[in-house]
């Protein structure tokens, strides 16, 4: 189990180990964790299966098409997707992969489930199962599936690369073709810009907050109408600014993300003697000119001359990735402790009353027992204030709030900068290690390591 695991959490494949996510453990310590929850079964139940039927986790595998999702993105579709076939009873991590062309989760889950008692059995076609639910949670994300996956003539389905099919445009999609179809008609103002958009066959829907969501047909989930999900100039103050004529029409997006630049060269030799064959020579070796090609575009586009210059620039772009995260990561522990204070304020109003009767009552115990469950939330939401407050005056809820909505838009823009910067750091890693293969660094390092 420890080598599955680590070669899931391999730091080449997981991006440094930034695309690991976990839930009721810890990633570093599952296969630990996961024996240990087995040993408490055994304690709790005294049942025990033979050594070489007893399953200690499972593992799912999950792969997107090649440049339809970003990594950051693909796990967090791989934790939806464990979370909701394990249903919050069993611990997991998910580990997404990049090092092939087409971004993939490795998913661990414990056999055991979290209160020892149980254990996952498996069932009649619960692969098929599993496929359909991953299936679900991607059509929920605008992601490819495979429609109508054919069989080998061994009755295995085909693999994702040897699926072919042209991909429809996605909802999000056909809402920015609709709402630029509809500006286009010069609407006179917002309300007649909502009648195209149901003209067109859209359902328009109000939420909480003036928010604006729009159905596409043929979908079950609604795509909201705000910058933040369509993009730059579909907002609805953008859009009311387009008919008032103070700024022209938002521009229609790329579907997909564009694929990565630039990508590591191939050793060609090596996979001639891993059993590779001169189709597969030939292909590679016009994949290495391309990808030299792109290097040296990429020296030339931002200036680097010499190769201390290089090594300058993807050393800051590898700083810039991490003091993102960092920032990152303080930014979401700043969110969940106001959401933790606003949940506990909450609890605190609530039940005070209650602790004030059973207080006037002179803690009767016959008041203690017509309300147990109200004090207990009372004295667990106090404790709670007390920790997260640590004697500081407690803010008021609109304070809370308009802390929580700040929070909330600085995650927005950080995280949109950090897998910017994301991308940055891996084209840049890329060329460098390019360009060190080409000059054959690698090769004297290791030969000057092994003279040691």
């Amino acid at each position: 189990m420890k080598d599955r695991f680590d070669y899931g959490q391999n730091p080449e494949k997981t991006g440094g180990g930034e695309l690991i996510s976990s839930y009721a453990c810890d990633h570093q310590t599952a296969d630990a964790e996961f024996l240990l929850s087995k040993a408490k079964y055994k304690a709790a139940t005294g049942r025990e299966q033979r050594r070489d039927a007893d399953v200690l986790c499972y593992q799912i595998r999950q792969s997107f098409r090649p440049g339809e999702i970003t990594p950051e993105e693909a796990n967090r579709v791989g934790y939806e997707t464990a979370m909701r076939w394990t249903k919050g009873n069993h611990a997991f991590f998910v580990a997404t992969h990049t090092d092939r062309q087409h971004i993939h989760n490795h998913i661990y889950y414990n056999s055991v489930s979290l209160d020892c008692t149980r254990k996952y059995r498996d069932f009649w076609r619960s692969a098929r199962a599993l496929r359909r639910l991953s299936d679900r949670v991607c059509l929920e994300n605008d992601l490819s599936v495979i429609e109508r996956p054919k069989l080998h003539s061994k009755g295995r389905f085909l693999h994702y690369g040897q699926w072919v099919g042209e991909r429809p445009p996605s909802a999000k999609q056909r809402v920015r073709l609709a709402v630029i179809d509809a500006l286009a008609q010069k609407p006179g103002d917002f309300g007649a810009f909502l009648s195209l958009m149901e003209q067109s066959g859209f359902t328009v829907t109000h939420g909480r907050g003036g928010v604006i969501s729009l159905l596409a047909p043929g979908q079950e989930k609604p795509t909201r109408l705000r910058a933040s999900t369509l993009g730059e100039g579909f907002d609805p103050e953008d859009i009311r600014a387009v008919i008032a004529g103070e700024r022209p029409a938002p521009e229609l997006p790329q579907d997909t993300p564009p694929p990565r630049r630039v990508g590591l060269l191939i050793d060609i030799q090596e996979q001639l003697k891993n059993g590779k064959g001169p189709g597969y020579a030939r292909w590679a070796t016009i994949y290495n000119l391309k990808q030299r090609a792109a290097a040296l575009q990429y020296l030339q586009e931002y200036g680097l001359t010499e190769y201390k210059q290089l090594a300058a620039s993807t050393g800051a772009a590898v700083d810039r990735v991490h003091a993102l995260g960092e920032e990152l990561r303080q930014t979401e522990e700043a969110l969940s402790r106001t959401a933790r204070l606003m949940a506990a304020t909450v609890a605190y109003a609530k039940t005070r009353p209650v602790f004030d009767g059973y207080k006037a009552a002179r803690y009767s115990k016959k008041y203690l027992a017509a309300h147990e469950a109200e004090l207990a939330d009372y004295r667990a939401a106090k404790a709670e204030l007390g920790d997260l407050l640590g004697g500081a005056k407690l803010p008021k809820m609109e304070e809370q709030k308009r802390s929580r909505r700040t929070l909330t838009e600085q995650k927005k823009a950080l995280y949109a900068e950090y897998r910017r910067a994301q991308r940055e750091m891996r084209e840049a890693v890329a060329v460098k290690a390019n360009i060190d293969q080409l000059l054959g660094m690698a090769e004297r390092q290791e030969k000057k390591a092994q003279e040691r």
